[in-house]
């Protein structure tokens, strides 16, 4: 995992028109998203097919990343981040646990910029895998450019569920995703591009990736 430094990132909601700034503590985050054969390992789940192992996992829900974090570090002896009630409504994350998790949408964007300043880390097409240049599908992870830090497939390919609840008062339970997809167009693959489902929503062109707190 790639270690993240210390810093500020400030986020912005253009529905809402509101902005905020939030203080970001080191961290590790994975270099990319989780791959099929990763979580087949792990869920002991078979992958769709061996040519895909290599690309993200996809129609994972919110849910089902927040149990595979949980088992990878129940399987790695650390200690799990996420407490899960019976009926499996409220979940409570341990920010001081060594365990897997997700990353929240502030730790996101500022490892997606990477102390850049632009939408974007770099040329698009260089960096990103989305609807001009994807071919109707996702690819293997790594294999375009990474930004400064050496995260890959930050922006394109998938979108990457992270730990916030969107709007509790409005959205109820939401969750949010970042990062733009193969299937989106230019203009949804950007590192302040949000959007937000249903904890229990799965689909094709969405994933997640992991992090560590330090």
């Amino acid at each position: 995992m790639v270690k993240i430094p210390a810093g500020k990132i400030q986020l912005r909601d253009d529905r809402t028109n509101s902005q905020w700034m939030a203080e970001i503590k080191p961290f590790l985050l994975a270099p990319y998203p989780v791959t099929m054969e990763l979580y087949a390992a792990i869920t002991t789940k078979a992958p769709v097919s061996s040519e895909g192992e290599q690309k993200p996992v996809v129609n994972i829900s919110w849910n089902d990343a927040i149990t595979f974090c949980n088992l990878l570090s129940q399987k790695a002896g650390l200690k799990a981040c996420y407490s899960i009630s019976d009926d499996g409504a409220n979940i409570i994350c341990d920010w001081e646990s060594d365990g897997y998790r997700l990353p929240s949408e502030a730790e996101w964007q500022y490892a997606c910029k990477a102390g850049t300043s632009t939408y974007r880390y770099g040329e698009i097409d260089k960096i990103a895998w989305y609807h001009d240049n994807s071919d109707g599908r996702s690819h293997n992870v790594g294999k375009k450019e990474p930004n400064a830090w050496g995260l890959y497939d930050m922006l394109g390919n998938v979108w990457e569920w992270c730990w916030d609840v969107y709007d509790e008062k409005v959205y109820g339970s939401y969750r949010i995703f970042r990062g733009g997809s193969w299937a989106e167009e230019e203009r949804g693959c950007g590192a302040t591009c949000r959007r937000r489902s249903h904890p229990t929503f799965s689909i094709d062109d969405l994933g997640f990736r992991l992090a560590k707190s330090l």
